[in-house]
């Protein structure tokens, strides 16, 4: 696989944090012995990507009117709010002090921390085309209900990133087809579906053996239905991402 570089301008004079997305949240860590992990494919996204932290705590609320006024943003004693409001209707915007380079054809997709719920807020999505623009963009939330003070912490990830190929969904062949037209597959299927029908009924039996392995690893151990290797390459149980390697200035 050919490497990628994405290169963090930040500006000088500017607090500027992002890490690797960690795999950790709080709300999976407090589910029963931490099941939700056992989901790879949550597991896999939440770190698929870079986090951009917030610089300093503060609290926001809206009233729900659409003028600039309308949304109220206190920070922290001694903090300047890191965010304010910029295009009104209920939009809390974060300007980013970084001009990201990609490679050519390479975009940056911006969106909101993956799995990361927050009440009465909602991240919005953007895709940045950072292979030549000489612009930093901004990181948008939308207040979803109006009189609910809004609380971002110091350090909370406050924006996601991570790249892709320009072009590339306009260039996916798609169809759709009743299963089936495949007869391998549907083979597979129905022998998966009913041993997961038949597990989660013995799920439920005390001291069954079922009870004791508490879930199927089929998925994430990268295995068929019958216990055999799938034909998988590739396959993953976590990201080890790269952090941004911090550069004195003037040197490459």
């Amino acid at each position: 696989m050919k490497l990628m570089k994405i290169t963090a301008y930040v500006l000088d004079g500017h607090e500027f944090q992002i890490r690797p997305a960690p795999v950790e949240r709080a709300w999976m860590d407090a589910t029963g012995d931490r099941f939700a992990y056992r989901c790879l494919p949550l597991a896999i996204a939440n770190a698929h990507g870079w986090e951009i932290l917030c610089p300093g705590g503060f609290s926001a609320g809206w009233n729900g009117k659409p003028e600039l006024s309308a949304i109220g943003v206190l920070g922290d004693p001694g903090v300047v709010p890191p965010a304010l409001s910029h295009f009104g209707h209920g939009i809390l915007t974060f300007h980013i002090p970084c001009l990201f380079r990609t490679e050519p054809g390479i975009d940056l997709l911006v969106q909101g921390p993956i799995n990361r719920p927050k009440d009465a807020i909602a991240p919005l999505t953007a895709i940045v085309e950072t292979d030549w623009a000489p612009y930093t963009f901004t990181m948008n939330w939308k207040f979803t209900r109006p009189g609910t003070p809004v609380r971002f912490e110091k350090g909370e990830p406050i924006c996601h990133i991570w790249p892709l190929a320009r072009g590339a969904l306009e260039s996916v062949e798609t169809e759709q087809r009743p299963l089936s037209d495949a007869p391998d597959l549907k083979q597979k299927y129905d022998d998966w579906n009913a041993s997961r029908l038949n597990f989660n009924a013995k799920l439920k039996e005390p001291g069954s053996d079922e009870q004791h392995r508490k879930w199927q690893k089929l998925y994430h151990q990268g295995l068929m239905q019958d216990g055999s290797e799938a034909d998988a390459p590739g396959h993953r149980t976590r990201l080890r991402l790269k952090p941004f390697a911090a550069k004195r200035a003037g040197k490459e």
